[in-house]
């Protein structure tokens, strides 16, 4: 974990950044921020786009566009229905925001491309969040944040859950977002941050798990988080 947050520059306890100085993302620059497309396998839907799309919808606008690959005959119905929904949520023109295509392809990795001169793929949902939240809405930008070990440990954990392969090992990781989580309103205090979008949208990809595996804490969470990401 530690590799891959260092790949897309991500804080370190006792790091300085500054979102205005040329920095680099697994080697993507972050200024000018280029449009990006993120290759998707419809069995593997990243809910984050909606999620983000929906908890920044007056703040910045992600404007997704989404083709489908001639190795996807049929992306599904539930891949179908997260279009439809991705759809509803108004562009708003006077927003700040990054453009998207979403590709349908059978691909084995979620991975977004951001560099419009070379190939530098960025591998996993879980990462795609980071990359969008250094360079999203400033309020959801956590890199100064005093809660940045904190945040980056919570995704960290939801990159584990979604490789997790048995009931047993998904349990872990629910006990440990069940501590993180603590007695706090969201994982990282009383704002939601992409902490929180990163644990919902990888329990949304896991139908394995079901409410009766959650604490009463996180179902309580959950509830709160789907009020702003509508998912």
């Amino acid at each position: 974990m530690a590799n891959i947050r260092a790949s897309l520059g991500l804080c370190q306890k006792g790091a300085q950044h500054t979102v205005q100085t040329s920095l680099r993302n697994g080697g993507l620059r972050e200024e000018p921020l280029h449009d990006i497309v993120i290759n998707g396998h419809p069995n593997f839907i990243p809910y984050a786009l909606l999620a983000l799309k929906n908890a920044w919808k007056d703040l910045f606008t992600i404007d997704v566009k989404i083709f489908k690959h001639s190795t996807v005959p049929d992306i599904g119905k539930e891949a179908s229905e997260f279009e439809k929904k991705l759809a509803q949520v108004k562009v708003d023109p006077s927003k700040p925001k990054v453009n998207v295509s979403l590709i349908w392809k059978n691909c084995e990795h979620t991975e977004m491309i951001s560099s419009p001169t070379m190939y530098v793929p960025i591998y996993g949902e879980v990462n795609i969040i980071r990359y969008l939240g250094r360079v999203g809405p400033e309020a959801y930008r956590y890199e100064n944040s005093p809660n940045c070990n904190e945040i980056d440990a919570v995704l960290d954990i939801c990159y584990q859950l979604l490789r997790c392969n048995t009931s047993k090992s998904r349990a872990a990781m629910l006990r440990a977002l069940n501590l993180r989580l603590g007695k706090q309103k969201y994982f990282g205090g009383d704002e939601i941050s992409v902490a929180d979008i990163g644990v919902h949208s990888s329990l949304k990809r896991l139908p394995a798990i079901t409410p009766k595996d959650l604490t009463p804490t996180l179902t309580e969470w959950r509830k709160r988080v789907q009020l702003v990401t509508q998912l």
